[in-house]
């Protein structure tokens, strides 16, 4: 079959498997039948293998190839058993383990079994290239720094891992591929021997390939490559420093192995390229650096740059949503006309927002890669289980795995649903953060409802000593981990673990744990953090394809699979800098330099196989170049192969190369515009106006205490919502020691200091009984030792300033939080308050005080907004609190306590307390009328204040400068009265 060189190759943008069996056919012609099923063809994916067969097939009955992949190579008897993937990793993370022990500011302990993945990669990759440990130890590392050095020291250690009697897959790999070749010199098969589709990129795979074209009927088809590139640039591909990113360099470094040059590579099939010309385009803006004085020698030789760019597109998005919203219409008019289409792409961010965005059209598109495990029910489910180890059980934690869709699937899931969310909402409104099984039994033992106390004893069974932080073997963890997913997925009255492992998404989370238990043993002991992070790592490598019907027109497709070819259309998605390519992940183990002389492969080889990629992608049939302007973030880089093309051809301007590329954008940008019609209603949502309702004077609110006051100056909408609609926040689910609660803790431990507080005490005594109160209060109160730890230190700092200021103070307390009256006669209103203390001074006076975690209000601020003390002087002097003599309020103080302790004091008398109480008067008043209206953020703080009933509101689709709308709701008064239009709100 082959008589001369066994080097062929195909170029770039022709159908690979459709050319590669043509090829085959035109040199098996005049053969009988039975000679197609003597080949051997390895390819290099299961797709590329699963198209040959496709082509083969729809040709009519017949024999087809031996077909197989690269990696699927004739058994050698003899060879041992390869170590599995993930024992080899687990006995890294022990080593690398000690080494962090050892030597701390290597790496935090969280990057334990990242840093064991890189390890476990470099070895593969050194028995994958044949580079022996003896390699690392021989280089002379005197001019690095430490870190290198202390690399090598290491790399001595893990050395004994590449004994020949317990494998790795790669190395075992290796031994096949030299044992086959070993044996094929000594007796070549007759039969042809091909290796389609691959570049040689890997060191075991290269060797494959050299053994193949030695034999007398073996050969080579190499994938994408490039006839235009001119031999002085091959020559100057030597150096792989500052050749290996481009796509032709792993042939010229296959080549060289084999004693060949590139001239002697010879097509394989009499197929042109769909468009040559925009093939010489390409080619020309990926030549090697320095490139500027090729592109101006050669460029001119360029005539046809309206055809090569032709079938060429570029879209520009404004951002990520934009892009894949013009994907998406792209993809669905090709299936419209019929036409295949692929979409190639390394952003699986990308890919998971287009098919979203064809779901609307309910378009399924064959998706090579699957979804992540880690993303699919039982992934998550199983990730939040082991997130429960090891810490406190948490009302968040608790609510999150009880409404899983997976939990308790077993049986009764209904009244399972029903008392979850009972006790969401008490969790919400009492606590605790940290609920315990004494807790839910309480919880339970106020409900009457059958079955919830026994469902509430289950819960609190379950989570018992899961909060254990000792550290135990990897077989324990697991052990405990499946025994409490399986138990809270089949609920208390279930006999199986319901839907955990079922349909194809729990199948592989079983094949995963299934793998972690049989190699659990060489895991050594782990803490609770190590094993969440070790399940997330497993977890993340694994992909779930479910079962569907996609369009088999449309295909989203790795950036490997561009060799597969066979669309009509192909679109390039994500091409920017970091993504396309993506960038090379960092060696904490062995640098660029030491890489080189170690005989290793060079970071850029990721870069020189993804530009093969795109160069094989770009030089499709017709083809869409994708990128977003912006992402998340900041502004992004565009891919430095677009890069390359769109100044090149800016830079053609004799050969029409702007006038080229401006064609490419103005075709894009129609696809934008009808992504932006697509999200475009057709008719405008109105907005709406800044809100003022006007409700009955008879549901208006009676009673109000002094903070309440404040709110109905600044936000009056949010008095509406909470005493005239009755609508209070949901309480956060996840418990946090905010400044509320520092602000509530406060004040108690202060209470709790001036009730009790002896006469006549010293300063040093009075400081040491304040700092027990509130340890004591905060051990209560506060379930968070590091709050409790920093709140206490707060108030150590702040101890001497409130000591001095109650020293200086003067007064007897005579109130303490205690809730005193007043009606607001003749209005049917009712002021109330709870004053922090209220003291007696010696002339007969009164000096009310409010204790401040924050900042105090300022005096301005006390006279327009923050009244709350002024209202209570007022009050005192009506007798609003029992058991306070009716006197007159000299003083008024807030006293903060914050990180600036400061008194923010003001003197009162009867003229400023008389015009204070008439101005409540007057605003009470004017909110008993019925034009008056509840306008929302009348006096805000800050425009960035946020409001508890902001939403409600819709604040956002208004501006603070916005005019209020005032609009009657309810009905009528009895008294008839109707609303004045136009009215001030």
């Amino acid at each position: 079959m082959f008589d001369r060189a066994p080097l062929f190759g195909l170029p770039p943008g022709v159908d690979f498997p459709a050319a590669l069996v043509a090829g085959l056919r035109a040199r098996l012609a005049g053969q009988p039948p039975e000679a197609m099923a003597r080949v051997d063809l390895y390819v290099n994916t299961q797709r590329m293998r699963r198209r040959i067969t496709e082509i083969l097939t729809a040709e009519g009955a017949g024999f087809l190839p031996r077909l197989r992949l690269v990696t699927e190579l004739p058994a050698e008897p003899g060879l041992p058993a390869p170590v599995p993937p993930l024992r080899r990793r687990l006995e890294l993370a022990q080593l690398v383990a000690r080494l962090i022990e050892a030597q701390p500011d290597l790496a935090p302990r969280s990057a334990l079994f990242d840093l064991a993945d890189s390890l476990a990669e470099l070895i593969d990759e050194m028995q994958g290239e044949g580079v022996p440990p003896e390699a690392i130890s021989r280089l002379d590392v005197a001019d690095h720094s430490a870190h290198w050095q202390r690399t090598q020291a290491f790399m001595a250690i893990v050395a004994p891992m590449f004994a020949a009697d317990a494998p790795d897959a790669q190395a075992r790999a290796r031994m096949t591929v030299e044992r086959l070749a070993a044996r094929w010199a000594e007796a070549p098969p007759t039969h042809p021997v091909i290796v389609a589709g691959s570049t040689g990129s890997r060191g075991t795979t290269a060797l494959f390939m050299r053994a193949v074209a030695r034999l007398p009927q073996g050969a080579l088809v190499l994938p994408g490559f490039d006839f235009d590139l001119p031999p002085a640039i091959w020559a100057g591909m030597d150096d792989a420093l500052t050749a290996e990113d481009h796509p032709q360099f792993r042939f010229l470094r296959l080549l060289s192995a084999l004693g060949a040059d590139p001239s002697e590579v010879r097509p394989w099939a009499d197929l042109p390229a769909p468009s040559p010309a925009r093939n010489r385009l390409i080619s020309l803006s990926l030549r090697p650096a320095p490139v500027t004085d090729q592109w101006l020698s050669e460029g001119r030789l360029l005539t046809d740059l309206a055809g090569a760019a032709q079938a060429m597109t570029l879209i520009e998005a404004p951002h990520p949503r934009a892009e894949a919203l013009a994907v998406a219409l792209v993809m669905r008019r090709a299936a419209e006309d019929g036409r295949r289409v692929a979409l190639i792409t390394s952003d699986r961010g990308l890919t998971r927002q287009v098919e979203a965005a064809l779901d609307r059209w309910r378009i399924t598109a064959d998706d090579s890669a699957g979804k992540p495990l880690a993303l699919s029910a039982p992934g998550r489910f199983l990730r939040h289980v082991a997130r429960l180890f090891g810490r406190r059980l948490t009302a968040e934690a608790l609510l999150t795995l009880l409404k899983h869709p997976l939990t308790a699937t077993g049986a009764d899931r209904g009244n399972h649903l029903r008392w979850t969310r009972d006790l969401e909402l008490h969790l919400r409104r009492r606590g605790p953060p940290f609920p315990t099984a004494a807790d839910l039994a309480d919880w339970a033992e106020a409900r009457p409802a059958d079955g919830v106390a026994d469902w509430a004893a289950w819960l609190g069974g379950l989570f018992e000593g899961v909060d254990s932080p000792a550290p135990r073997p990897l077989t324990d963890h697991v052990t405990a981990h499946l025994a409490l997913a399986e138990a809270l997925a089949t609920g208390p009255a279930g006999t199986d673990t319901g839907e955990l492992w079922l349909k194809e998404a729990g199948i592989a989370a079983l094949a995963a744990v299934a793998e972690l238990r049989a190699e659990a043993a060489h895991g050594g002991t782990l803490t609770s953090a190590d094993y969440t992070d070790l399940f997330d790592a497993i977890l993340s490598r694994g992909e779930v394809r479910e079962a569907a019907q996609p369009d088999p027109r449309l295909m989203i497709w790795g950036t490997l699979e561009a060799r597969v070819q066979g669309a009509d259309l192909v679109i390039l998605g994500g091409l920017n800098d970091g993504t396309w390519p993506q960038l090379p992940p960092p060696d904490p183990w062995l640098n660029r330099q030491m890489r080189l002389k170690a005989g290793l492969l060079l970071p850029e080889r990721r870069i020189g196989l993804a530009a093969h990629d795109y160069q094989q992608a770009v030089a499709a049939p017709e083809v869409v170049l994708t990128r977003a302007t912006r992402d998340a973030e900041a502004e992004t880089v565009p891919s430095r192969w677009l890069n390359r093309l769109m100044n090149l051809m800016n830079g053609l301007t004799a050969q029409g190369g702007p006038e080229a590329l401006a064609a490419m954008r103005a075709r894009g940008r129609d696809w934008l515009d009808l992504a932006t019609a697509l999200e475009t209603p057709e008719v405008p949502m109105p907005l709406t106006p800044r809100p003022a309702p006007r409700p009955p004077v008879g549901a208006r609110p009676r009673q109000l205490a002094v903070t309440g006051i404040r709110t109905l100056i600044r936000d009056p909408y949010a008095i509406y919502a909470r005493h005239i609609l009755r609508l209070r926040p949901l309480d956060p689910l996840h418990h946090a020691p905010d400044a509320r609660l520092r602000g509530s803790i406060l004040h108690r431990i202060l209470e709790s200091f001036v009730k009790d507080r002896p006469p006549g005490a010293e300063r040093k005594a009075d400081r040491a009984r304040l700092m027990a109160i509130a340890a004591a209060v905060l051990a209560d109160d506060v379930p968070w030792p590091a709050a409790r730890a920093l709140w206490l230190a707060r108030l150590d700092r702040a101890a001497d300033f409130f000591l001095e200021t109650e020293a200086t103070l003067g007064g007897t307390p005579l109130v303490v939080e205690t809730e005193g009256r007043v009606d607001l006669s003749p209005l049917p209103f009712t002021l109330t308050a709870k004053p922090d203390r209220i003291d007696l001074l010696p002339d007969g006076r009164l000096h009310i005080l409010d204790y401040k975690t924050g900042t105090p209000p300022t005096k301005k601020q006390q006279e327009q907004f923050d009244k709350q003390l002024l209202l209570e002087a007022a009050m005192a002097e009506r007798g609003a609190f029992a058991g306070l003599p009716l006197a007159e309020v000299a003083r008024i103080s807030y006293i903060g306590l914050g990180s600036s302790p400061k008194v923010e004091a003001l003197d009162t008398d009867a003229a400023l307390l008389g015009q204070v109480w008439e101005g409540l008067c007057a605003l009470i008043g004017r909110y008993q009328l019925r034009d008056q209206g509840y306008p929302s953020r009348r006096a805000m703080f800050g425009e960035r204040f946020p409001g508890d009933y902001d939403h409600l509101a819709r604040f956002g689709e208004w501006d603070m400068s916005d005019r209020p709308e005032p609009q009657d709701v309810g009905p009528p008064d009895p008294e008839g009265r109707t609303a004045q239009e136009g009215s001030d709100a």
